[in-house]
């Protein structure tokens, strides 16, 4: 990111040159955002990450839980939806979304009305 800099007062030149001292030294400082943690313990539990996991079972077929994910969960299309489908089939459970508590709860129920199995939330 580039940012510019008008110095309004040209008069006088220590101001200036005492100026651009600062922004060239700021020039190098990258300030990156803040990062998510984990919770561990304690506190409330909408800020903690928590795990959707869909188990399987005999009554939904792979293009059912595949069109189930790619409607339900962000970033999810359909072929997505069926790499997953095969892993949960392949190892019996998968973990098809982590993230916010909150989230995870709209998205888990979603899924439970489409008619998958799942897991109770984790996290």
């Amino acid at each position: 990111m580039c940012t510019s800099y008008v110095v309004a007062n040209h008069s006088s030149q220590v101001r200036g040159r005492a100026l651009r001292d600062i922004l060239d030294r700021m020039a190098g400082i990258t300030v990156a955002p803040p990062k998510e943690r984990e919770k561990i313990g304690g506190g409330s539990t909408l800020g903690d990450v928590s795990r959707i996991v869909v188990l399987n079972d005999s009554h939904n077929s792979f293009e059912g839980v595949a069109f189930a994910l790619s409607r339900v969960l962000p970033g999810v299309n359909y072929d997505k939806g069926m790499t997953l489908a095969n892993s949960i089939h392949s190892s019996g459970q998968a973990i098809v979304w982590s993230g916010q508590r909150e989230q995870a709860e709209l998205y888990w129920e979603q899924l439970n009305e489409s008619g998958l199995t799942l897991a109770p939330l984790e996290g």
